[in-house]
Formats: C-alpha cells, structure tokens, sequence
C-alpha cells in the first residue's frame, strides 16, 4: 500500500503535507539546481516588507545545542522586486507558492499585498505578525489580540488570495491570539515562529548574535511548538500549519497528531536543503509501517 501524502489547505490541493517554510528558503528559486521544487508539498518565501532591508549587523547566525539562533532582520529586496526578478520563474511551478509578508504598520501589510495581488504564480499569503506595531508605541502585533485582529481584519479586506496568519511562541497564551485571528478572517493559522532568546560569549562577555538577541529554532524547540501547535488547533476552527523543530518524518507525523493540517520545514533545511523532500518521504514510510492509508487520517488524533 503507498499511503496518500495529499491533503488541501485553504481549498489549495497540495501532493503533500510537507513545504518550506520561510526565512530557510530564500525565494525558491535559488534550491532549483539542489531538489525538484514541484516535489514539495509547497513552500513560502521569505519575509517581504514594501521597501528593501539589508538587514541586521553580523554575527547573524549561532549554532546552539540542538538548535540555532538567529538574527537575519528581515532582509529582503522588497516586494516590487520580489514580483520583477523572481515571481515571473514560481509562476511556472506547479507546487503552492506562498508569499510571507511583514511590516511595522497596518499599511505597511496592506500595501505589500496590493503589490501581490496584481501578478499571478501565487497560492496564498502568509502574514508575519511577529514584528512591532510602531504606530502603537512598538507593541507587537502577535502579542496582543486588538492589535493582531486589526491587522488581520484589515489584510482580509485587501488580499484576493487564502490569508495565513503566522503566529508568535513569545506570548502567554497562544488560544486567544489564535482565535482573534480566525475571527478577524485568517483562512488559516502557522505556527510557531522563533523563541526570543541570548547566546553569550563568556570570554568577551558579548552577545554571540551582532543584535544582541535572536529567535530560536530547530529540534531544540519542537516539544514547545508541539504543545502550542496542539493548544492552538484545539481553540479554532481553520487549519494550523505545524513548524518548530521538524527534522524528520516522525516529526512530521507528530504535528499532524498534534492537530496541524501541514507542516512547514525551516531550520532544518540549513544542513539539508533536500529536508522537505526527504521528510515527505519518510513520513510515507511511517504511514505505510503503520499501516495508515492517508496523511489525513492523522490530523488531530492525539490521545489526552
């Protein structure tokens, strides 16, 4: 028996429950020589903002104990590049592609996804609400539900295509956040993104990121990102795309348990940029071993 890997997220078909996730993937584009990008289930590209960002100083990147700290600062070349140079080659793909947008005000969302909106080869937004409200006195929008339905609400008015919401670890509570976004008209929620966090270096008694802090990620984080994926589900009715931590195929398997409808593969990408691809694999032997016929099948088994 070959399980069926395929699954639907928003009314998108994807061939699997695996894709890339942003911030590990650059465009897509530049993993065309190292895996068949139509093998993914899809992928989102990363972070884009109306005006380009270089970014944040070095040391960008930290390897910790069983994960990475990172502090990139959301450099990008900005959305009107986005769709010149690279959006016209994703439009010929056949996977879901998927834009991740940020920005510090409400317009700022706003006028990205306009952008968006006039080209094709896209399947989908994914809105970054991990970032400060500076029109608010700098609160983040992921950390307060007012704030997240505002930006929610207004994004949904605007974007012609599924809206995603990508949702913060760095809260206190992870349910009303979920549901403020659902009822403001998310289509969809994923989550996590990284956990604030310090590397120091003892000897020169400095931070080891050029930023100071810097979001964690990787296998360190995935019992966290498991439990707030499962939290998560539980309190909303749409779907919620799992990441944080998965490295393999099991991993995979674990969040669709968990309750999420796909998974997203970010820091594991770094040391395989096959990952996704790989993962989708193994999570089919795992099916078959276990004699499950559909990936599906799995979504929000957990037994508590």
């Amino acid at each position: 028996m070959t399980p069926d890997l395929g699954t639907t997220l928003c009314g998108i078909a994807l061939r699997n429950p695996v894709l890339a996730a942003s911030g590990t993937f650059a465009y897509g584009v530049e993993f065309e020589k190292l895996l068949n990008l139509n093998a993914l289930g899809g992928f989102v590209v990363k972070g884009l903002s109306r005006e380009p960002i270089e970014g944040n100083p070095p040391p960008r990147v930290y390897e910790s104990a069983s994960g990475m700290i990172n502090s990139v600062g959301l450099q990008n070349i900005g959305v009107r590049a986005f769709v010149r140079d690279k959006l016209p080659a994703l439009a010929r793909l056949r996977t879901a592609v998927f834009a991740n947008v940020f920005g510090n005000q409400v317009e700022d969302y706003l006028e990205v996804l306009r952008v968006l909106n006039d080209h094709q080869g896209l399947a989908g937004y994914e809105l970054n609400v991990s970032c400060p409200n500076t029109s608010h006195g700098g609160i983040y929008f992921s950390s307060d539900p007012s704030l997240l339905a505002e930006v929610v609400a207004a994004a949904k008015r605007v974007a012609t295509r599924p809206l995603i919401v990508k949702l913060s670890p760095n809260v206190s509570a992870i349910e009303p956040l979920a549901r403020a976004a659902e009822q403001s008209g998310a289509d969809a929620l994923s989550l996590v993104n990284t956990f604030i966090s310090l590397a120091i270096d003892a000897r020169t008694r400095r931070p080891r990121i050029g930023a100071g802090f810097g979001g964690l990620s990787g296998p360190a984080i995935k019992p966290i990102a498991l439990r707030l994926v499962c939290q998560a589900a539980r309190a909303v009715k749409i779907p919620v795309i799992g990441l944080g931590g998965i490295a393999g195929g099991e991993d995979a398997a674990e969040f669709l348990i968990a309750g999420a409808t796909a998974v997203q593969v970010g820091t594991a990408t770094f040391w395989d940029p096959r990952a996704p691809v790989r993962i989708a694999a193994e999570l089919s032997t795992f099916l078959r071993r276990e004699n499950i016929a559909r990936a599906a099948d799995l979504v929000g088994t957990l037994k508590m």
